[in-house]
């Protein structure tokens, strides 16, 4: 199984969280999940760029062009940078962040993390 099957089911998770908070109008946890579903699935290039398109839809939805403009820029990253790993580990995917910034991963995060790992083995 490679990283991105064996993330999918975490992704889907955050993803479902996000919408059920932003369509409860809690844009903070919303927000959060689609922070932390970025950060667990940045390392597959189908999924980064997905959480980038909702973060994009979000700023859409909210007419924030920070995160419009952010998250466009973001998105073409993702496509092009992902594959060859070029990649700030823990970097939590919103434009209220630098795109370059390492950051440190959520213990919650991490064990998500290794057990992806583990399903990769």
């Amino acid at each position: 199984m490679n990283f991105t099957q064996a993330a999918k089911p975490y992704i889907l998770q955050k993803l479902s969280a996000a919408h059920q908070s932003l369509s409860n109008n809690d844009n903070k946890a919303g927000f959060k999940a689609l922070e932390d579903a970025h950060v667990i699935g940045q390392h597959s290039t189908y999924h980064h760029t997905r959480v980038h398109y909702e973060m994009l839809k979000f700023g859409i939805e909210r007419r924030d062009l920070k995160e419009i403009f952010g998250q466009i820029f973001r998105m073409l990253g993702a496509l092009t940078k992902t594959p060859i790993g070029l990649l700030p580990e823990g970097n939590t995917g919103g434009a209220n962040v630098s795109p370059f910034k390492s950051m440190s991963i959520s213990p919650e995060n991490k064990a998500i993390l290794e057990k992806i790992r583990n399903a990769q083995s």
